[in-house]
C-alpha cells in the first residue's frame, strides 16, 4: 500500500444522503411554488460546486432571497431528513479494509464540523477516523483550505482522496495527492468520469479495482 492516509469525503461517499438532500431541497422549492426535483438524474444534472451555483441552477434568485438565508433553511430541514440516511453500499466494508491495513482514515467535508460529527456518530462509525474535518460555517464552501491545512500538519504524507464529486478531485489536485471517485452520490458517473481520475460505480468496485 503506497498511501499513508485515506482522506474521505462524507456526503455521497460514506453516507447515502442524495435522496434526503433532494427531499430537503424540494421542501424549500414547494414553499416558493417553484418546480421540484423529481429524480436523482435531474438532481445530478443541476448539482455542482460552488453550492451557490447549484442553487442558481435550481432556480433561486439571490437578489430576491440571499443565499445565506436559503442555506439556513435548507440545513434546518436536512438535519431532520439526514437521520434517515444510511451508509453507502460498500462503505462499511471499505472502512474495514483500510482499518485492517492500519491506514489512518480522515473525513474532510464541506459540512459544518459539529453537524458532521453528529452525522458520523449517528451512523456509529466515529471510531474509524483519526480526524474529522469540517467547516466552521453552514455555507458548504470549498474544502480546498481544509485539505491544504491538513497537508501542512502532515508533511511527507502520501494520502489518497476518495470522493463522489468533481470538487473532491479539485481538493486532491490542490494538495498534490491521488484521487479516486465513485458514482454513489451527488454527481453522475458521466460527470465524474470527465475529471481524468479513476472512477468506479461504487465502493465495492473501487476496493477491488484500485487495491
Amino acid at each position: 500500500m503506497k498511501y499513508t492516509h485515506i482522506l474521505w469525503d462524507f456526503n455521497g461517499t460514506i453516507i447515502n444522503d442524495v435522496e434526503t438532500g433532494i427531499i430537503s431541497l424540494n421542501t424549500l422549492l414547494k414553499r416558493r411554488n417553484m418546480p421540484t426535483i423529481d429524480s436523482v438524474e435531474q438532481y445530478h444534472s443541476v448539482f455542482t460546486f460552488p453550492i451557490t451555483k447549484y442553487y442558481e441552477n435550481v432556480g433561486f434568485d439571490f437578489s430576491v432571497e440571499p443565499y445565506d438565508k436559503l442555506a439556513i433553511e435548507w440545513v434546518k430541514e436536512n438535519e431532520i431528513n439526514i437521520r434517515k440516511a444510511r451508509l453507502c453500499d460498500g462503505a462499511k466494508e471499505a472502512l474495514d479494509f483500510f482499518k485492517s491495513k492500519n491506514i489512518p482514515q480522515i473525513v474532510i467535508s464541506a459540512t459544518e464540523v459539529n453537524m458532521l460529527r453528529g452525522h458520523i456518530e449517528h451512523l456509529g462509525i466515529t471510531d474509524y477516523f483519526e480526524e474529522i474535518l469540517g467547516l466552521d460555517n453552514i455555507h458548504a464552501e470549498s474544502k480546498v483550505k481544509l485539505g491544504m491545512d491538513w497537508l501542512t500538519r502532515h508533511s511527507g504524507a502520501a494520502p489518497l482522496m476518495i470522493g463522489d464529486t468533481v470538487h473532491d478531485a479539485e481538493v486532491a489536485k490542490s494538495i498534490g495527492c491521488d484521487c479516486v471517485l465513485c458514482s454513489t452520490g451527488h454527481q453522475s458517473l458521466e460527470t465524474i468520469s470527465r475529471v481524468g481520475v479513476p472512477t468506479f460505480v461504487n465502493l465495492e468496485e473501487l476496493i477491488k479495482g484500485a487495491f
